[in-house]
């Protein structure tokens, strides 16, 4: 059965055949669908929203001009892995990056408490949960971003970081690891968070149940 993902890239794939062709309605069409979503990825490495305008506006232009040798399999990945390579590449010769994990990163409206149930008089958890996240690694933010805001299982947000599968499980469970202190007084509230990300750890990881549960 076809996936949403795989029905959304296919809408995304026969705009992008039709802008080969030179279509450019389709291409802006294209472009205006998936601009919001890599502004908001540009959020996990700068805070610049105009400089993140700017890049996400050349990968655009450099697609458009270099279209006719473009193999696009998967549209939402191919633009979020360039993006990202262009922003790393601008931000380390601007020296402003870091791969230490030191930025504020992740979108403001990227909230994981919005995937919990929470109620008004628990609002001192959403503050928690924000100031736990702003204090995550770079990578960390990253990889809850493209897992909550994009819907990405470990293959998928592996291609986009380049790097490999194992790697992104590590980066989750130390993010959950490192979370578990602002979630711990709320462990009944965890059930819908860890049935998220249930299917995406490994073995090994499943440890990690003990500390909240």
């Amino acid at each position: 059965m076809e996936t949403t993902a795989a029905r959304k890239n296919q809408v995304l794939l026969e705009l992008w055949h039709r802008s080969r062709a030179g279509d450019k309605a389709a291409f802006c069409q294209l472009t205006e669908s998936q601009r919001p979503i890599l502004l908001n990825y540009a959020g996990n490495f700068t805070r610049d929203r105009e400089l993140a305008k700017d890049v996400v506006q050349d990968l655009f232009l450099g697609i458009w001009e270099s279209r006719h040798s473009l193999d696009l399999q998967v549209v939402t990945i191919y633009l979020l892995r360039a993006l990202r390579n262009r922003l790393l590449d601008h931000l380390r010769i601007e020296s402003r990056f870091t791969d230490v994990g030191e930025e504020e990163g992740i979108p403001d409206d990227f909230l994981i408490e919005n995937h919990l149930i929470l109620t008004e008089d628990q609002s001192d958890t959403r503050t928690r949960l924000r100031e736990a996240i702003a204090r995550l690694p770079r990578r960390q933010q990253e990889v809850l971003f493209l897992r909550f805001y994009q819907g990405m299982d470990n293959d998928r947000i592996a291609e986009v970081m380049e790097i490999n599968r194992q790697s992104v499980a590590n980066h989750l469970y130390k993010a959950l690891q490192a979370l578990k202190a602002v979630f711990v007084r709320y462990a009944f509230l965890l059930l819908p968070l860890l049935g998220t990300f249930l299917p995406l750890l490994t073995i090994r990881h499943f440890a990690l149940l003990n500390y909240f549960i």
